[in-house]
């Protein structure tokens, strides 16, 4: 019975582009998730917790569902939306995260809405330059800050996670000072869980940011 539930959503109508559309070089995917602050979170129960809001494929289905959606700086509480490209989850241990890592912008509030804006139509109009690194990006509402990251599958590769970081600072117009902090999923799970390795199948903890990543300075 679960098998068959499994392979009827695997055979979902493919999503494309309609008549006329502008199509984008990849199907991104919307997904949001929120979580009471302070309540131990497994892989799991973090999966479980994590809603998908949709899939697109053009210019203007990405507005559809934009236009709809409340913008991060009016979201209370621990929330977060996910923008994805299609296939790839926004967890640690997804095959094509597990390599990679993120660039981190801690933001004060009242910032959070335009970053996040220009930041994935920066993505989507594949303003970075790195063919297939990028995975997706993640604005992270908080109590006293917002985070806004990038996340890139090759956590390795200097040349690409540079381009970027620079990248990163021209969409969004960055101060010169501004600090960032790349971060690769492995050191994010051993900060959080030292005793976990990352592997085919290893317990990993979702995708959210280390308490010790917080602190007094706010960027903007």
């Amino acid at each position: 019975m679960e098998r068959d539930k499994n392979q009827g959503s695997s055979k979902r109508k493919a999503v494309v582009p309609g008549p006329a559309e502008h199509p984008l070089q990849y199907n991104y995917t919307f997904w949001y998730s929120r979580r009471t602050p302070g309540r131990p979170t497994s892989s799991q129960s973090y999966e479980q917790n994590i809603k998908q809001i949709g899939t697109f494929a053009s210019v203007e289905q990405f507005w559809r569902f934009y236009s709809h959606m409340v913008r991060p700086g009016d979201l209370t509480g621990h929330s977060d939306f996910h923008l994805f490209k299609e296939g790839i989850k926004p967890m640690w241990e997804d095959d094509a995260n597990k390599n990679g890592g993120k660039w981190i912008i801690r933001l004060r509030k009242g910032l959070a809405s335009r970053c996040w804006e220009n930041l994935i139509l920066a993505m989507l109009g594949e303003q970075f330059m790195v063919g297939e690194e990028i995975c997706g990006a993640v604005v992270s509402v908080r109590f006293q800050e917002d985070i806004i990251s990038i996340w890139n599958k090759t956590a390795s590769d200097q040349a690409t996670t540079a381009r970027i970081r620079d990248t990163l600072r021209r969409v969004l117009n960055l101060p010169p000072n501004t600090i960032m902090e790349y971060k690769t999923h492995t050191d994010s799970i051993k900060q959080i869980f030292p005793f976990f390795v990352l592997g085919e199948n290893s317990f990993c903890p979702p995708a959210r940011h280390s308490p010790s990543w917080r602190g007094p300075h706010h960027f903007f």
